[in-house]
């Protein structure tokens, strides 16, 4: 096995830490470490196992060696910006404050002049603020005049103007007063007009409806005589279709009748002649006297001879 390789040690100072933190100027350190412990123990001794904890302690010190300066370095510049600051605010105040002082003189001369310069102003507002008085009072004893005299002619005009009004309304009033007789005049005469004309359509419509109401009874007597007539008409001709009809129903009964009664004569003369060949047949084929043969086939005919019949 090699033997141990002594522990990196790293010396940063502000005149070394440029050559060092230039990106990956820290490789070369490292590279050193892994060299230091690029051994294979045999990890199945104790020896071996103890060198390989031995190995990593090492890098781990080695770590600690470079880190530690600088981190120290690190805290060391990032104090650097507030001392810097500080003793550049203090410079700025320092010379802030000589300049003051160097100016102080001009500073309390241009004080001086512009008090001078305000006193100099204000007597010349005062002066002219004067004069505007006496000119302003002047101009108000004008004006009070003028006013008095267009408050007399106010007043005057204000007179004229009731005196006016109250013509006007004076004589609107006796307008109103023959506007509202005329209106009353126009109305009554407008009302009589209205009640005449009622009164004349109320006369037309009593004629028209006495003449409609005569015109309706002579309608209705005429109806009245036309339906007497047709109902006399009509119960002829009902009286007439009655006769007809019985008429026709006796014919028809007398029709059926004598249908019926030819019907039972040849009825009859069929079953007779249908008796007289079977009385013929029996006399002729069964040896029977034709009384006998007559007694026989009146009997089956009554229905006395059981299971016999005659077929007509």
């Amino acid at each position: 096995m090699q033997e141990t390789l002594p522990t990196v040690t790293l010396d940063i100072t502000p005149d070394t830490a440029p050559a060092i933190f230039r990106g990956a100027g820290l490789g070369q350190y490292f590279e050193h470490i892994r060299a230091s412990v690029n051994e294979a123990p045999d990890l199945s001794t104790k020896r071996g196992r103890d060198r390989i904890a031995s190995l990593a302690a090492q890098v781990s010190r080695s770590k600690t060696a470079v880190e530690r300066p600088g981190r120290e370095y690190l805290k060391s510049i990032k104090a650097l910006p507030k001392l810097i600051e500080t003793e550049l605010r203090e410079f700025a105040d320092m010379c802030d404050l000589l300049r003051d002082e160097v100016r102080r003189p001009l500073t309390e001369w241009e004080a001086e002049q512009a008090r001078i310069e305000g006193e100099r102003k204000a007597a010349e507002a005062a002066a002219a603020l004067a004069l505007q008085v006496e000119t302003d009072h002047e101009i108000a004893l004008l004006m009070d005049r003028e006013i008095d005299r267009q408050r007399e002619e106010a007043r005057r005009a204000a007179e004229q103007a009731q005196r006016e009004h109250e013509a006007r309304i004076a004589r609107e009033a006796a307008e109103r007063a023959e506007a509202d007789a005329a209106a009353r005049v126009a109305a009554e005469l407008a009302e009589a007009g209205r009640r005449e004309a009622e009164a004349k359509l109320a006369a037309e419509r009593a004629q028209r409806e006495q003449q409609e109401a005569e015109r309706r009874a002579l309608e209705a007597e005429a109806r009245a005589e036309r339906e007497k007539v047709e109902a006399t008409e009509r119960a002829e001709q009902a009286r007439a279709a009655a006769i007809e009809q019985e008429r026709q129903r006796v014919e028809a009964a007398q029709r059926e009748q004598a249908a019926e009664q030819a019907r039972r004569e040849a009825d009859v003369q069929h079953k007779r002649a249908i008796n007289t060949a079977a009385m013929r047949a029996l006399v002729e084929h069964a040896g029977l006297t034709d009384e006998q043969a007559k007694a026989t086939i009146v009997a089956i005919a009554r229905g006395q001879v059981g299971n016999v019949s005659i077929r007509y």
